[in-house]
């Protein structure tokens, strides 16, 4: 029997539709306990969408966490093989604070994850599946990326203290040029190096548009620079993309510098003010876990899905059909696979429910089905 998608969600759409895509190019599954040790979480809070997590104690005394996250689970388990890449894609729950709903919930999420040799072909290929992973959602898209690399270098070379690398970051994060100038201005920084910093909060747009711009502001820091290679490396890699019109360059994706290197990028679709796709390089988070490979990988989060075409539709079923008591079980099963065959929902019921809207309100009686009313 041919599923019928009209009955399904957009988010269970879209999982099927995300599972073909990585099992296509040759991502096997990952599948995972529902618990993890509390202890894995909470050494890596600042990784998780939210800290917020909840615990018990099993038989053992062992205190336990209901997964608020994958990627943790699949460093922990997996092995370094030299010369390797692990591809894995997940379809998995996670209990956490939703975003959409601000409270606890059980939510589906499928994600991917590339670990191991990691080089420029691995991370074309990854950005390249969260363009299409956000087309299958929705026609209307936004891959906004972003490399750590030239955030890092241009910030070790402003002479910011520590502290302020870290409030500035914030700024970048907030698009803030204003914030910017005040820390920068407030621990003596020069007018160049201002410049260069809320430059980066300005650049906004395709490859095509912003990366030659961004090469004439990092000259000062010369070919050789750390944030000079990083920029060739983001050239190289946003040149192999498909889709450039929908990918964009945006230096306020930031995440946390503690954990993510490299690339880093967040997807948008309309009518969704919250990225709905998050990923990028963690070769950081790996080594703190003691691995010695590098990773990368994005996470779908299938809960705001729920937001995008949520209006109600103006019918809860297209027929009510009513029967008597002593109506032939037979005869009525009969009638409602004819009913059903052109594709109509059909309900069944001795009585007209509350509140229930229907297209059509039919009586099946010993002379057939009779119209009680019609609304469509």
């Amino acid at each position: 029997m041919q599923l019928d998608s009209s009955v399904l969600k957009n988010d269970e759409k879209a999982v099927f539709a995300l599972r073909s895509l990585y099992a296509k190019h040759g991502y096997s599954q990952y599948k995972m306990n529902k618990f993890e040790e509390y202890d894995l979480y909470v050494r890596n809070t600042d990784f998780l969408v939210s800290d917020n997590i909840i615990t018990f104690t099993d038989t053992s005394g062992r205190l336990l966490a209901l997964k608020p996250d994958v990627t943790l689970s699949i460093i922990k388990n997996g092995t370094d093989i030299p010369g390797v890449v692990e591809k894995v894609y997940y379809d998995e729950n996670v209990y956490r604070v939703s975003r959409g709903t601000h409270a606890f919930r059980e939510i589906r999420q499928v994600g991917l994850e590339c670990i191991g040799d990691i080089d420029d072909c691995c991370i074309t290929e990854v950005l390249s599946m969260a363009a299409d992973s956000l087309a299958l959602i929705s026609d209307t898209w936004v891959l906004d990326v972003s490399h750590l690399g030239i955030l890092s270098g241009v910030l070790n070379a402003s002479g910011l203290s520590e502290n302020g690398r870290k409030n500035v970051l914030a700024c970048i994060g907030e698009k803030n040029r204003h914030g910017i100038a005040d820390i920068c201005a407030a621990e003596g920084i020069n007018e160049e190096k201002t410049a260069l910093l809320t430059a980066l909060v300005s650049l906004y747009g395709t490859p095509d548009d912003v990366l030659a711009k961004l090469g004439e502001l990092l000259k000062p820091l010369g070919e050789n620079s750390d944030a000079m290679l990083a920029l060739r490396q983001l050239e190289k890699i946003t040149a192999a993309l498909p889709q450039s019109e929908k990918i964009h360059i945006d230096f306020s994706v930031t995440g946390n510098m503690s954990y993510y290197s490299g690339v880093v990028f967040k997807g948008f679709i309309a009518g969704i003010p919250d990225g709905v796709l998050s990923g990028g390089q963690y070769d950081k988070l790996m080594k703190k876990m003691q691995r010695r490979a590098g990773a990368l990988g994005f996470a779908v989060y299938l809960d705001l899905l729920e937001r995008m075409n949520s209006e109600q539709p103006a019918y809860d079923v297209d027929i009510l059909l009513l029967y008597d008591a002593d109506t032939d079980p037979v005869k009525l099963r009969d009638t409602v696979r004819l009913l059903a065959s052109n594709g109509s929902q059909v309900l069944t019921q001795k009585a007209v429910p509350e509140k229930i809207r229907y297209k059509q309100l039919l009586r099946l009686n010993e002379k057939g089905v009779e119209i009680l009313e019609n609304h469509a």
